[in-house]
């Protein structure tokens, strides 16, 4: 960010935080491979303060909320006793360092999902973090639609199995490149479809590297701009994934048992998980994981956005289409 757009993000945080803001520093953080992420460290008022600015890269999923839309999740999460960082201010228009964005306070703690799970993996696993995980997204999943500060995002649908096969074939025919594997595991999520549930908002990328947790503790869920309305299920299908355990042993994102993950669940939700559900999920999780990153290395290629992350990416793509050809007993044939 040049120093004009940083003097005009002080002077509109100075307008919109009822005080004077000093931006004392601000560093791009490491990841964020859809959307950037700045540290800021600031003076309100003559008060230190550690906050967030999130904004948009160069280049941005179709799939991807606007940052106003996940500032609005935020807010509705805190409203629901979600551990999530405090959502400051937004900025909806691209006057000020061309692109949309919002304020949250920083968090503190760990993110990055290999550092966690290697921590779990030290000591046998963390039932504890897991069970702290299932509590979070039973809070997620208490927000149900209709819900008037949550307009923006699309209908929900009638069946979410059904709509999420169609989305996912209709962006593989969008991409042009052949996944026969792919299809194949389409076919058999279309087969083996569960029958239409109850419908909650889903975080819909809740995983290892997108929560935090310091001493133990969860201390803020990360990244909303996937969320939508959908299968409870489906959250815990992505989070218990083989592609989302970091190479740990535990089905839990690597960090902990999925006992631990659904005890959890069920004593925040008063709802009980159906494994054979979060299973289909599982395998849709993996399938929608090999769509996306198909999309991140066409990203790079398309030359929109030169970014080593993007093109790496792709070359997970072959290990997720053997995920999927395991997840459906093709490989046992």
């Amino acid at each position: 960010m040049d120093e004009g757009a940083r003097a005009r993000l002080a002077a509109w945080l100075t307008a919109v935080a009822g005080a004077p803001v000093t931006i004392e520093s601000m560093a791009l953080l490491s990841g964020g491979a859809v959307q950037q992420n700045w540290a800021l460290d600031v003076s309100r008022g003559g008060a230190p303060e550690r906050w967030v600015l999130r904004t948009d890269n160069a280049a941005v999923l179709a799939v991807s909320l606007p940052r106003a839309t996940e500032f609005a999740l935020l807010r509705a999460a805190q409203g629901a006793g979600v551990t999530v960082p405090e959502p400051l201010f937004c900025c909806e228009t691209t006057e000020v360092t061309g692109a949309p964005f919002f304020v949250m306070r920083r968090a503190e703690g760990v993110a990055r999902g290999h550092v966690l799970v290697r921590q779990a993996d030290a000591v046998g696993g963390d039932p504890a973090l897991a069970t702290a995980l299932g509590r979070e997204l039973a809070r997620i999943h208490s927000i149900r639609p209709p819900r008037d500060d949550l307009a923006m995002l699309p209908a929900p649908p009638d069946d979410p199995a059904v709509d999420f096969v169609a989305r996912q074939r209709a962006a593989l025919d969008a991409a042009g490149t052949p996944r026969p594997v792919l299809e194949w595991g389409l076919r058999h999520l279309e087969r083996e479809a569960p029958r239409p549930g109850e419908v909650v908002l889903n975080h819909n990328d809740f995983r290892t590297g997108n929560y935090m947790v310091h001493e133990g503790r969860v201390t803020a869920v990360l990244d909303w701009e996937f969320a939508a309305w959908g299968d409870p299920h489906a959250d815990l299908g992505w989070l218990c994934a083989p592609c989302w355990r970091f190479g740990g042993a535990h089905e839990a994102g690597g960090v902990g048992p999925r006992a631990a993950l659904y005890r959890g669940y069920e004593e925040a939700s008063g709802r009980r998980v159906e494994p054979d559900r979060v299973r289909w999920w599982e395998l849709a999780a993996t399938i929608r994981w090999a769509v996306i990153a198909a999309d991140q290395a066409g990203r790079h290629l398309s030359g929109r956005e030169n970014n080593l992350e993007l093109a790496l990416t792709g070359h997970i793509v072959p290990e997720l289409e053997m995920d999927v050809l395991r997840m459906t007993g093709a490989l046992d044939a």
